[in-house]
């Protein structure tokens, strides 16, 4: 089982980043993580859970008793499965682009899914690219104002609709 310090072996696994992105920003329950991932076999799921749970990256929310075993809920924990520049400056560039071959992956498989939606829904579907010109200075003030722009909308609410929204930051020169 991977390592607690490196949150990016951890999280660079498939199924694990699919566990992330659904729980991500709400709470569920193993039963709840089954029926979202009906490919992944059930011990398969359970040994991913735990070692995100391990890792610190998924958390225990609570549990109760269901007919004789325990169910838990599961939520984003400390780690948060952000991994820091400090951590990405000590991976070798095969661990990172196995790293953004996972998240392409998971990216890719959720947009297969917005395909399938209503036209409501499809109607939120976006991507593109832009350029834009910044220096360390600049690069941090837009990090910091985008990170408090979307922080009212990270957590579930009744009245609001999911989405997913990815992110990449490539530097070209």
């Amino acid at each position: 089982m991977p390592s607690q310090g490196n949150i990016t072996e951890v999280v660079a696994h498939p199924v694990r980043l699919r566990v992330l992105q659904a729980v991500g920003g709400r709470d569920l329950t193993t039963a709840q993580l089954r029926e979202l991932m009906t490919d992944v076999p059930q011990a398969t799921l359970y040994r991913h859970i735990a070692a995100l749970v391990d890792a610190g990256v998924l958390a225990v929310a609570s549990e109760r008793r269901i007919r004789g075993t325990v169910e838990r809920t599961y939520t984003l924990g400390e780690q948060m499965a952000h991994v820091e520049k400090a951590e990405l400056e000590t991976l070798s560039d095969e661990q990172i682009r196995a790293s953004f071959l996972a998240f392409i992956g998971e990216l890719l498989r959720t947009f297969e899914s917005s395909l399938s939606q209503s036209e409501a829904i499809r109607s939120h579907l976006g991507f593109g690219t832009g350029a834009l010109y910044v220096d360390e200075e600049d690069l941090t003030r837009i990090q910091q104002g985008f990170n408090e722009l979307i922080a009212p909308y990270l957590h579930e609410a009744a009245d609001k609709r999911r989405v997913m929204l990815s992110t990449v930051l490539l530097p070209t020169e």
